[in-house]
C-alpha cells in the first residue's frame, strides 16, 4: 500500500492546500489537549490565527461527518485554540513548531509582495536559514488580508501580530517599494539569488456596458482597498453590487458600514496614535449613520449556484442586504454624468450542459433598479506592467505563467498566489508561498524540507463513540446580534470552551487507521462478524489484484467509524489501531499519541 494513501484517507487533510491535519487537532480539542491542537494547527500554517477567522475552509467541504449530517466546524475550532495559544494570546507557543534554524545560509531571496503568499514564503525560508527581503508596494504588510478583507471579519491587531511574528524571525522588509516604480525587476534579479513574485491581483475588472464610466461606478476590490486604507468613499443611500462571490459579499457589507469606517478615521486624526478597536467602536456608535441604507446584490446565479460561501451569504442576509438572483447587468443608467440606476436582463441559465460558465440571457426580460452607486465585483486582474516588459511568459488568463513547482520561464524566478492563478482563496495563497519556499530550498540544496518523516504510531487505547454519535448536530458558530453590529468589531465571536468540546466530539477521527498484520491473521472472519456496519469482507485475492487461490481481507475505510470492535474481537491480535504521522503532526504532539486516548 502506498503511504500516500494514509494522508489521502483523511479527507480534511487532503482538501487543505497546506495539509493541516484538522482531524488531529479537532480530536485533541475534544480530549481537552488544546496546546497539542494549537501546535498541530500552526505547524503547516504561519497564518493559523487569521485562518481561524476568514479561511474558506475547504476542509469542511470534504469532512466525512458531512455525509452523516453536517461537517465539523473546523475553522471555528481552530479559532478556539489560537485564542488560547496564538499570537492574539500574546504568547510564543508557535515557536515550538516554527523556530528558525540555527545556521544561516548564504543565499539571499527577494520576495515581491507582502501578502499571504509572500509572507508565507518568507516565513518558511527564514525557518530554513535563508536571508529574506520582502518588498511591499504599500505602507503596510498584509496585502489583501489587510486591504481586501473588511475589519469586521478580521481584527487588524490580530493580523498585525501574525505578520510581526514572521518579521521577528529575521525577515527584512522594505515598505512603500513598488516594483516598476521604486525598484525594477532587473535590479532585484541582480540583488538576489532567487525571486518570488507574489504581487497579487489588485486591479478590479470592469464591465464594457453602457454607462460604465459614469461617476458612481466602482470596482469592488478597489472600493475595499480604499475603505480599508482609510480613504473616504461616498456611496450614497442606494448601492447595487454586481456579483455573487465572497468579494461581492464583502463589498455589500462594507457599504453598509461606510460611516463606521469614517468614524474610525476621525479617531486616527484626533489621537495621532494607533487607534484601538474600542476607540473606533466608541466613535462609530456616536456617529450619525447616514450611509448606505439600501444595499442590493444582483447575481447571475440562483441562490444555490452562488459561489460565495454559505456563511457569508447568511451573514449578509442577517444584515438586511437584499438579493436579486438570475439577473445580469444590461446598462448603467446615467443622468448628468452620475449613476441613477441599473437596467438588468433576465438569466435563463448560468451553466451549459457540461457545467461550464455560459450564461443564457432573455432579452425580453428587462428590469430597472434605482442606485446611487454600482459596485462591480466581477473579477480581478494582475498588474503585469510592473515587470517592465520583461520576457516572462504569461498564461492565457493574463497571469504570470508558472510550472508545477511555480517556477516561471525565467531562471531563478518563481510566482504564486493571485499573480499566477488569478483571485483564489487565502489558504491557497499561503500554500503557494510554502510550495515556492520548498522549491527554492530544493534548488539550492537538492533536498525538500519535510515537517517530519512519516511513521505509523500504534494507539495503546482508542476513542470509542457513544451509541448516539450520529445524532449530535453541528453547533452554530456564535455571532454578534444583528442589532449590535455597529462599528468595526468582528461579527463572528467564536466558540466557548464547552461549545468547542461538544463540536469537536463530533469528529469521526478519520486519521486513525485499522492495521492488519498478515503474518498473524488466520482468516477466522470474526472481525467481519462483529463489525456493526458490515464493512469487513473476506474475498478472493484476485478480486483486489492479489494472487489466485489466496484470500484478502477488505475494509471500507470511507464508512469505518473506528469503533475498534474488530480489534477487540481478533483472537490472534492481528488487528490494531494506528495513526500515520506523515503529514501535519508536530514533534511535541507525538508524545501524546499512543497514550490514554486520541
Amino acid at each position: 500500500m502506498s503511504l500516500q494513501f494514509y494522508d489521502e484517507n483523511i479527507p480534511c487533510l487532503a482538501a487543505c492546500p497546506v495539509h493541516t491535519n484538522a482531524g488531529a487537532y479537532v480530536a485533541a480539542i475534544a480530549d481537552g489537549d488544546d496546546l497539542s491542537a494549537y501546535l498541530t494547527a500552526r505547524l503547516p500554517n504561519p497564518f493559523a490565527s487569521v485562518c481561524g477567522r476568514v479561511c474558506a475552509a475547504p476542509c469542511e467541504d470534504a469532512c466525512r461527518r458531512g455525509e452523516i449530517d453536517q461537517p465539523i466546524a473546523i475553522r471555528a475550532l481552530k479559532r478556539f485554540v489560537t485564542e488560547k495559544y496564538g499570537v492574539e494570546a500574546g504568547g510564543d507557543e508557535w515557536k515550538k513548531v516554527a523556530a528558525p534554524t540555527i545556521d544561516d545560509r548564504p543565499q539571499s531571496i527577494g520576495v515581491v509582495g507582502g501578502g499571504p503568499a509572500g509572507m508565507a514564503c518568507a516565513h518558511d525560508l527564514r525557518r530554513l536559514g535563508y536571508k529574506v527581503t520582502v518588498y511591499e508596494a504599500t505602507g503596510q504588510l498584509g496585502g489583501m488580508m489587510k486591504l481586501g478583507i473588511p475589519e469586521y471579519r478580521l481584527d487588524r491587531d490580530l493580523l498585525t501580530a501574525e505578520l510581526n511574528s514572521i518579521v521577528e524571525l529575521g525577515v527584512e522588509v522594505h515598505l512603500d517599494t513598488k516594483l516598476g516604480t521604486d525598484v525594477t525587476f532587473t535590479e532585484l534579479r541582480r540583488r538576489h539569488d532567487a525571486l518570488f513574485l507574489a504581487i497579487g491581483a489588485s486591479l478590479g475588472r470592469g464591465l464594457d456596458i453602457e454607462g460604465h464610466q459614469a461617476d458612481g461606478v466602482l470596482k469592488a476590490i478597489e472600493f475595499l482597498i480604499n475603505v480599508n486604507q482609510g480613504f473616504e468613499v461616498e456611496v450614497g443611500d442606494k448601492v447595487i453590487v454586481i456579483g455573487g462571490g465572497d468579494v461581492a459579499m464583502d463589498a455589500a457589507r462594507t457599504a453598509l458600514r461606510r460611516d463606521d469606517y469614517q468614524a474610525a478615521r476621525i479617531v486616527d486624526k484626533q489621537q495621532a496614535t494607533e487607534r484601538s478597536l474600542q476607540e473606533a467602536l466608541d466613535a462609530a456608535r456616536s456617529a450619525a449613520r447616514s450611509g448606505a441604507t439600501d444595499v442590493t446584490v444582483i447575481a447571475l446565479e440562483s441562490e444555490e449556484e452562488m459561489p460565495a460561501s454559505p456563511f457569508e451569504l447568511e451573514e449578509a442576509q442577517h444584515e438586511a442586504i437584499d438579493f436579486v438572483h438570475r439577473r445580469g447587468p444590461a446598462r448603467i443608467l446615467v443622468e448628468n454624468g452620475s449613476v441613477v440606476g441599473l437596467e438588468t436582463i433576465g438569466v435563463r441559465s448560468v451553466f451549459d450542459e457540461n457545467g461550464r460558465f455560459s450564461p443564457d440571457f432573455d432579452p425580453d426580460d428587462l428590469r430597472t433598479f434605482e442606485a446611487d452607486t454600482v459596485i462591480l465585483a466581477v473579477g480581478q486582474a494582475v498588474d503585469i506592467a510592473v515587470l517592465g516588459g520583461t520576457e516572462v511568459e504569461l498564461s492565457p488568463r493574463g497571469t504570470i505563467g508558472v510550472a508545477d513547482d511555480l517556477a516561471t520561464s525565467l531562471d531563478g524566478v518563481w510566482a504564486g498566489g493571485d499573480a499566477a492563478h488569478g483571485p483564489r482563496t487565502l489558504i491557497e495563497a499561503i500554500a503557494d508561498g510554502r510550495r515556492v519556499a520548498s522549491a527554492m530550498h530544493e534548488r539550492f540544496t537538492g533536498e525538500r524540507p519535510q515537517d517530519r518523516k512519516g511513521q505509523m504510531v500504534e494507539l495503546a487505547q482508542f476513542h470509542r463513540f457513544d451509541d448516539t454519535y450520529d445524532r449530535w448536530e453541528r453547533l452554530d458558530i456564535p455571532t454578534m446580534a444583528t442589532d449590535r453590529r455597529v462599528g468595526l468589531a468582528e461579527v463572528e465571536l467564536g466558540f466557548s470552551e464547552q461549545q468547542a468540546r461538544c463540536e469537536a466530539a463530533r469528529c469521526l477521527r478519520c486519521f486513525a487507521n485499522i492495521q492488519l498484520d498478515v503474518n498473524k491473521c488466520v482468516l477466522c472472519a470474526l472481525c467481519a462478524d462483529v463489525c456493526p456496519l458490515d464493512l469487513i469482507d473476506l474475498v478472493p485475492a484476485e478480486e483486489v489484484g492479489g494472487a489466485v487461490g489466496h484470500t484478502a481481507l477488505t475494509l471500507n475505510e470511507q464508512a469505518c467509524i473506528r469503533c475498534g470492535l474488530c480489534i477487540e474481537r481478533c483472537p490472534p491480535k492481528a488487528l490494531s489501531m494506528g495513526v500515520w504521522t506523515g503529514v501535519g503532526v508536530p514533534e511535541p504532539v507525538l508524545a501524546g499519541i499512543g497514550g490514554p486516548s486520541i
